[in-house]
């Protein structure tokens, strides 16, 4: 399938138990900085195909956001192939749980699309090497509460490289996707007084808008959302939301979600860039999420998980800053700082001890 033909990922590990119907993989993209860690999506892919190229990307897009967010971690993330809905079960995760430990702690695994700090419980009944566990258990609960911290931190400072003020007030924010970080991401746009406009393909998270948040205006689809008269389009739903159909119709001028690799291919972040769209980079604005789940390995500290995700705001401008002054695009930028730290911080690993 020539998807190694970069030689980019240090280890992939295919998964497979067929009494409890578990098919997982695992990538392992770096370990410069130190242990991998990232997400188990649990997700029902097309084809194991589609789940390798996923698991690949994410992977990768874990050891950037790490980097970016002052880690000592690398990047690694899992995926689980099947309906969560109808599949799922203790069994199977704990099955998968023996698959992490195998590992011996190069990947530290957490809740992402379809998994959740229930999962987790489960999960480290069989692998010490997890995150994102419930407070229950002495974990750090819902990790889209500081994802959705982050992402509010990256769109203020978007919002202050483009509008000279650090605030959403008077804005038109469209919100695509009201899953576990959208709603909390809602909660904050309206306190801080913009307009939110939002859609998501599940009944229920519609649902729970017209009664949490009736002043929030509710729109078909995410294309009825991208045409809308937005100022701020946060996608926040599965990833390649931008692409070569709804970057040219896009109306906002900035773009800041939680969604995972949002640009669907190359060259997307220079059309964004001849639109006048501002992009702050997804993998630095949701690095909340990561932030809060690795301040759980040493013991969890929410105050001190939330002081360091609001730095995300200080990351994304200088970030904005640095991609005017070198003529780049945000996402350039944002790759050659993360990329720096790699290399530099990971080469100290060379002194031998």
């Amino acid at each position: 399938m020539g998807v190694f033909t970069d030689g980019s990922h240090e280890q992939v590990v295919f998964c497979q138990d067929r009494a409890s119907g578990l098919k997982a993989i695992i990538g392992i993209y770096s370990t410069a900085l130190g242990p991998a860690l990232g997400g188990t999506r649990f997700y029902p892919y097309a084809s194991e195909e589609d789940a390798l190229h996923d698991v690949l990307d994410l992977s990768r897009g874990m050891a950037y956001k790490n980097a970016l967010a002052g880690l000592d971690l690398g990047g690694g993330k899992a995926v689980i192939w099947g309906d969560p809905e109808q599949i799922k079960s203790e069994q199977l995760l704990r099955a998968y749980g023996r698959f992490v430990q195998s590992l011996g702690g190069r990947y530290y695994t957490a809740c992402d699309v379809g998994t959740y700090v229930q999962d987790m419980d489960i999960v480290a009944r069989e692998t010490q090497f997890v995150t994102g566990r419930s407070v229950e258990y002495g974990g750090a609960g819902d990790s889209s509460i500081l994802t959705a911290w982050g992402v509010f931190q990256g769109m203020r400072a978007a919002a202050e490289h483009r509008w000279g003020t650090p605030s959403l007030k008077g804005k038109r924010v469209g919100v695509a996707g009201l899953g576990k970080v959208g709603k909390y991401l809602v909660a904050h746009l309206v306190e801080d007084g913009a307009e939110v406009v939002a859609t998501d393909v599940s009944p229920k998270a519609l649902e729970w808008a017209k009664a949490s948040y009736p002043q929030v205006s509710l729109v078909a689809d995410a294309t009825a959302l991208i045409t809308s008269d937005i100022d701020v389009y946060a996608p926040c739903a599965l990833g390649g939301a931008l692409n070569d159909d709804t970057v040219p119709a896009l109306r906002a001028q900035i773009v800041a979600g939680a969604a995972n690799n949002q640009l669907a291919h190359t060259g997307i972040e220079k059309l964004l860039v001849d639109r006048g769209i501002l992009y702050a980079p997804d993998y630095l604005v949701n690095s909340g999420g990561v932030i809060q789940v690795a301040d759980e390995i040493d013991g969890f500290n929410f105050d001190r998980a939330k002081l360091r995700a609001t730095k995300i705001y200080d990351t994304t401008k200088r970030i904005l800053e640095l991609a005017d002054t070198e003529g780049i695009s945000p996402a350039s930028a944002a790759d050659r700082l993360a990329e720096q730290r790699m290399a530099e911080v990971g080469r100290l690993r060379t002194i031998r001890i």
